[in-house]
């Protein structure tokens, strides 16, 4: 059986490229509020302060989609878990099937 290393991030991982992200997004978020704001209607600069911090936060989010890891890769994953899980079980799975066998058995008899 082929073993797959898990797809958990290491506790020191490295968010540094997303924090930046944040920052250069929300700072050019800050620095657009403040000009809608002073040189429109106050309405219209809130319907646009919306959609820019929309947009922002789908841009920062969206940045990563592909380093994700695939269908494929997390079912197999799974898999492995389930291969080693059936490993661990299976004096249970014997010992069950024992008694069920020695129930069918008295069973049988009656």
């Amino acid at each position: 059986m082929q073993t797959v290393a898990p797809l958990v991030a290491d506790a020191g991982a490295d968010t540094g490229p997303v924090t930046r992200r944040w920052l250069i997004g929300g700072g050019i978020w800050a620095v657009l509020t403040a000009l809608v704001f002073l040189l429109l209607n106050p309405i219209l600069a809130a319907f646009i302060t919306i959609l820019a911090a929309t947009f922002v936060a789908i841009a920062a989010l969206a940045a990563n989609w592909d380093q994700h890891s695939t269908f494929e890769e997390r079912e197999q994953v799974r898999a492995h878990k389930r291969a080693e899980k059936w490993e661990r079980t299976k004096d249970v799975r014997e010992r069950d099937r024992a008694r069920w066998e020695a129930h069918q058995a008295r069973k049988a008899q009656q």
